[in-house]
């Protein structure tokens, strides 16, 4: 084990950790005055419920075993034998470091869903939404694309999230959003941001901790880690100075919550291949990204 390579892999813990609290504000300041306490303590209560589960059953259907290459297995139940002994997916770092990190990851992902369903679904029912889509959707992709699966047996490649935490949380947010369906008596995009200074905390939040989010995913303090730390960085500000010239050209002067919007977009754009695509790269994604996502919301 490497010392040096464990305490890089805690910080980086904490600090995918600060981006649930850090959703919580950006969604928060983006509602209705009368929907914030409803939207942020849906992002608030799977900060408990999300580790509990992790320590309970998470880990070990996401990492523990393989069963038809779709979910493990059984043996690590309540973090049963998860201890100081490097696993079978760090060789330098302990198996309870790597399943800590690993936490953060299921508690990030269902927050992200809740942002397509603000002010429009009751609390009890995104709680029981969360508790069965974790077993339905989170741990089976994390085992097929991370844990093992048949996903990374055909070669599916995901350095930090874009399948297992992106796709599976936009694409579950989005049929979420068309079965509950329109919010009643509000126009389509007449729901003005009640508190921008919100936004601006949770989209600074997001960046800060999106470094140990895709920086940690190297699983040691190398260079694979400073690569994506950079490649992660430079996405997204070519993503927010992008929105920021969309919004001059369409309406004579850049906003504040269109430049977290666009810094955000580019953070998500290059988790994926943050470890792989050279520097250059990312610069093109945070470009283009941008745009896409603009004319996409404009449809």
């Amino acid at each position: 084990m490497n010392a040096g390579d464990t305490a890089f892999i805690l910080l980086c813990a904490a600090f995918v950790f600060i981006m649930t609290p850090g959703l919580a504000f950006f969604y928060g300041g983006m509602v209705r005055r009368k929907n914030v306490g409803n939207t942020m303590m849906q992002c608030v209560f799977i900060m408990g419920v999300s580790v509990i589960m992790w320590v309970l059953v998470g880990y070990a259907l996401s990492f523990g075993g393989n069963h038809a290459g779709i979910i493990g297995g059984a043996k690590w139940f309540g973090f049963n034998g998860v201890g100081m002994k490097p696993g079978p997916y760090a060789d330098t770092i302990p198996n309870l470091a790597f399943a800590a990190f690993q936490m953060m990851f299921a508690m990030i992902t269902p927050a992200l869903i809740t942002g397509s369903v603000a002010g429009r679904m009751k609390f009890k029912a995104i709680f029981l939404f969360v508790f069965l889509w974790q077993f339905v959707v989170y741990y089976p992709m994390a085992h097929m694309v991370w844990g093992g699966g048949f996903l990374a047996q055909i070669g599916s490649i995901d350095f930090a999230g874009g399948n297992v935490v992106h796709i599976s949380s936009g694409v579950s947010g989005l049929v979420l959003a068309i079965l509950i369906g329109k919010r009643k008596g509000i126009e389509k995009r007449s729901v003005v941001p009640h508190n921008i200074p919100f936004v601006v905390l949770g989209a600074s939040l997001l960046w800060f901790g999106w470094f140990g989010f895709n920086a940690g995913s190297a699983l040691a303090a190398d260079g694979l880690a400073l690569h994506a730390f950079t490649t992660t960085n430079t996405s997204a500000a070519c993503a927010m100075l992008s929105w920021m010239i969309i919004d001059i050209i369409k309406g004579g002067k850049p906003t504040v919550v269109g430049a977290c919007t666009g810094g955000v977009i580019g953070l998500v754009a290059i988790t994926p291949g943050a470890g792989f695509v050279p520097i250059w790269a990312s610069f093109i994604i945070g470009a283009l990204v941008s745009p896409i996502c603009y004319f996409a919301l404009s449809v």
